[in-house]
């Protein structure tokens, strides 16, 4: 079937958004164009505003507006404890728990050779300078119980070790294979609570 290539065009431009497959993006569209005009306007405009806006954080690397985010200029944030997640989803979830209230950092991704990703691509040199900061005690990894999340541990483990902070990984409630940003806020923090000392056995 072929749509006027306007119509096209938004249904591609919604399908870049997980999940969304051919038939959900037609919808959105025929949603958007004949129910809530005003509110493809303030889609579009604050889309616009975000990509002009926002960046990395360039100390926890956190989508913030200006150098540092609004966790990174708290002065109330415990200084003592660094948590190292995957993501920016994995982040919102642990922040909406309410149960942490030191700093992070975001890897934006995890070790995967089989897709070319390194140390270098997840900037684990940052991390690194983050783990010299003084004051820094302990580094919560709340990188996700997959293969892949295992093996970025280990790896942050040894950068941790060798500048002898402590390392914990969360504890009870996060099961094996899952993604931290689909567990409940509960479950998070009392797997934050519970955080146990972390082994490397990742053989990095």
């Amino acid at each position: 079937m072929k749509f006027s290539p306007s119509f096209q065009q938004l249904i591609d431009a919604l399908r870049c958004l997980p999940t969304v497959g051919q038939k959900t993006a037609q919808r959105m569209a025929l949603h958007l164009l004949e129910r809530d005009r005003s509110g493809a306007t303030h889609l579009a405009e604050a889309i616009s505003a975000a990509l002009e806006k926002l960046d990395h954080c360039h100390s926890c690397r956190v989508f913030t507006e200006g150098e540092l985010c609004p966790i990174c200029r708290d002065p109330e944030r415990d200084e003592s404890l660094l948590c190292v997640v995957e993501s920016p989803a994995d982040w919102i979830a642990i922040e909406q728990s309410g149960a942490y209230q030191g700093r992070y950092f975001l890897l934006l991704g995890r070790l995967s050779p089989l897709d070319g990703i390194g140390p270098e691509e997840l900037r684990l040199d940052q991390l690194a300078c983050r783990l010299d900061q003084p004051g820094l005690e302990e580094v919560i990894l709340a990188t996700s119980a997959t293969i892949e999340g295992e093996a970025t541990a280990g790896y942050v483990t040894e950068l941790a070790r060798t500048r002898k902070l402590r390392v914990t990984r969360l504890a009870q409630g996060v099961p094996m294979g899952g993604e931290l940003e689909y567990i409940d806020a509960s479950t998070l923090s009392l797997a934050l609570k519970g955080r146990r000392e972390a082994e490397n056995d990742q053989g990095l």
